[in-house]
């Protein structure tokens, strides 16, 4: 499961997700397809947090019969869905600046917000967000987004291609732990940084760096029981262990001896 997601044992068991690659055509703008079905009739409604990776969503979404479509940008915080009933979503995750050649605006236009698939599309937006509704098996919903994504023109933007690769840097090196050793490692400015990102991810190269710090932090807390925070704080680059304490509990919405606690 998608190590974005807190606590997934539990989530596995309150619905079901399933990822799908993209074509070649668009490999360099899609990361993965994903699908997700819950049917919780007779039980309580569950929210699910989710420690978001700095992509755009664009998701298509029925919810006890009413259908909706929206794209999703990077949230500030922590994101919460909570599930009621029955439903299913249909949603492409972009790459890292991967939505600016679809719609060549800022991302930070979006960040912390969701618009109406129409807003930004328009009618041919309004004619997505029926898919689900129209085409009931999977293999098919992904041809037809396929078909849209792809009649939308997207054409490479270098600048957003940087961006990316600056993220996927910062996501595979965990011993880059600083916003200034991010920006010299890429040749530029701090402030160059902070205006490239801005425009292509939608959040700033010191929301990244957290990011994936607390990813790591929660990851191996639930695969390793952790209990040294002293120790964690250092690996993760924290000047002390108050700092990373603090951050965890900002994102997360609990202290980290509370998180394992919740994990059993």
């Amino acid at each position: 499961m998608d190590k974005a997601i807190l606590k997934p044992e539990e989530a596995a068991r309150k619905f079901d997700l399933k990822l799908y690659a993209p074509s070649a055509e668009l490999a360099g703008w899609v990361e993965h397809y994903w699908t997700l079905a819950w049917d919780l009739r007779g039980d309580v409604p569950f929210s699910q947090k989710v420690l978001s990776y700095p992509s755009i969503n664009l998701t298509l979404e029925n919810e006890n019969g009413a259908s909706h479509a929206e794209v999703y940008g990077v949230p500030r915080g922590t994101f919460t869905r909570t599930l009621t009933g029955y439903g299913e979503c249909f949603s492409v995750k972009f790459r890292p600046g991967g939505f600016y050649p679809f719609w060549r605006e800022s991302a930070s236009r979006l960040t912390g917000r969701k618009l109406p698939l129409g807003e930004i599309f328009g009618a041919s937006g309004e004619a997505l967000s029926g898919l689900l509704s129209a085409v009931p098996a999977t293999e098919a919903r992904l041809a037809a987004m396929e078909r849209w994504l792809l009649d939308l023109a997207p054409e490479r933007e270098d600048s957003a291609e940087m961006a990316g690769r600056i993220v996927q840097d910062a996501a595979s090196d965990r011993s880059l732990l600083h916003v200034e050793a991010m920006a010299s490692r890429h040749g530029m400015s701090v402030r160059t940084l902070q205006r490239l990102l801005g425009r292509y991810i939608g959040v700033s190269p010191k929301w990244i760096l957290q990011r994936f710090r607390l990813q790591e932090a929660a990851e191996r807390i639930r695969q390793e029981k952790l209990q040294d925070w002293a120790g964690l704080s250092m690996e993760l680059g924290y000047y002390d262990q108050a700092h990373f304490t603090r951050d965890f509990k900002s994102v997360v919405g609990v202290p980290p001896e509370t998180y394992v606690r919740e994990l059993g």
